[in-house]
């Protein structure tokens, strides 16, 4: 697997473990905007490996082994069979894509516009929302997300709640659109459908929902506290709707004892929610800092080239021939559009003096391009320090270790 993806991989991982064990002590010290917040981290884990690294002058490549012909070709069933994860991995996320494609389309289809008579019995309690990007809907209340994000009601909202119940109904509807949690939820699901493989994605999932749910009723009632008593009622006297994952519905039966529970508890100040968030920021401006910083004190991982493994660079007969095995080292030059500059042999790290390995290795890197390295954001020159393993023989003999000891 790409060493990029298994950083982002495991940065993930770390991200999702630490938010779903440090969430709720979060929501009950500062509320829970900043515990839904914490969500931002698994995002920005996730962007970690593809963030610039702090400048550094000289990268260090992993070995690459270059084996003969007959020795590669019976490697080559096993090789490709190693990238068979990639096709794997594009048909589960392929696989969740599509369905949620198609709950989306569905859950448009049966939508209808809301009737003109209704929406001007509701513009007083809309608070100015165009009366176009509300829908008649089964599976209302609810948000679903779109170019522009619709509100869903049920097409007996008016008979099902009274006045006073559908005034909070709604008060809910429109923190959620002013909030922007619709499109939150729509990355979610994406995330999920590109982690369906990861066991705390799963576990994630329905939590995030929750902590959405969660801070979306602390808003609402934050400008309001004596509706607590109402609103509570009201949630407790609904009816759940079946869950989509386009859809944030009014009430998702499995969070009500939560939800009630926050409702009655006495929510955090302002100065303890702003110090939530700053408490947040700064969290993640240094899980930023130091992954970065981690990463430039490992160079092998910080730079990738067009090589594809399976690919070898070329064996020289007369090097096969004369049963000549080394490693060559290079010092490559790369511009900031990752083309290579100048080339020059390592005699100090290299194991090998052969002409036709020296050469092979040459032909070979001058066709490569290099990500180069990054500054405040820009591609900058540099240098990279590229070991190639010439080995005769199809395993590792004790030259290669020394070799690498001395590339490294």
């Amino acid at each position: 697997m790409d060493a990029t993806l298994l950083r982002a991989l495991l940065f993930v991982t770390v991200a999702l473990g630490a938010v779903l064990l440090v969430r709720r002590p979060v929501r009950r010290a500062f509320g829970a905007a900043p515990a839904f917040g914490l969500w931002l981290l698994p995002v920005l884990a996730m962007a970690l490996p593809w963030l610039p690294g702090l400048p550094a002058h000289w990268t260090v490549l992993p070995a690459i082994r270059a084996l003969p012909a007959s020795i590669v070709a019976a490697g080559s069933d096993a090789a490709s069979s190693a990238h068979g994860w990639r096709w794997l991995w594009l048909l589960g996320a392929g696989a969740m894509l599509l369905r949620l494609a198609v709950q989306y389309l569905r859950l448009r289809r049966q939508g209808r516009p809301l009737p003109a008579a209704l929406a001007d019995r509701l513009q007083p309690v809309l608070d100015g929302l165009d009366p176009r990007r509300l829908r008649l809907h089964p599976a209302g209340p609810a948000v679903l997300w779109a170019p522009r994000s619709l509100m869903l009601l049920p097409p007996d909202f008016m008979d099902r709640h009274d006045a006073d119940a559908r005034r909070l109904v709604l008060r809910h509807e429109l923190t959620h659109l002013r909030r922007g949690d619709a499109l939150w939820n729509l990355f979610a699901e994406l995330a999920a459908a590109l982690l369906w493989f990861h066991p705390l994605a799963w576990l994630a999932r329905p939590r995030f929902r929750l902590d959405q749910e969660l801070a979306c009723d602390e808003r609402a009632l934050r400008d309001a506290p004596h509706d607590a008593a109402a609103y509570a009622h009201t949630l407790l006297h609904s009816v759940g709707v079946a869950t989509a994952p386009t859809l944030i519905p009014w009430l998702a039966e499995p969070q009500l004892k939560e939800r009630l529970t926050m409702i009655q508890r006495q929510r955090p100040g302002a100065l303890r929610r702003r110090a939530g968030h700053a408490a947040l920021a700064v969290l993640m401006a240094g899980s930023a800092f130091v992954a970065q910083a981690a990463a430039d004190n490992h160079p092998v991982h910080s730079i990738d080239t067009n090589y594809v493994p399976g690919k070898s660079p070329h064996y020289p007969a007369a090097a096969i021939k004369g049963m000549v095995s080394g490693t060559v080292i290079l010092r490559v030059q790369v511009f900031a559009d990752g083309s290579v500059g100048t080339i020059t042999y390592d005699v100090q790290h290299s194991t090998t003096d052969s002409a036709d390995l020296i050469a092979a290795a040459t032909d070979t890197v001058r066709k490569w391009h290099f990500q180069p390295e990054m500054k405040d954001g820009r591609p900058i020159d540099g240098y990279v320090r590229v070991p190639i393993q010439f080995d005769v023989h199809p395993f590792p003999g004790k030259t290669e270790d020394k070799a690498e000891k001395k590339a490294s």
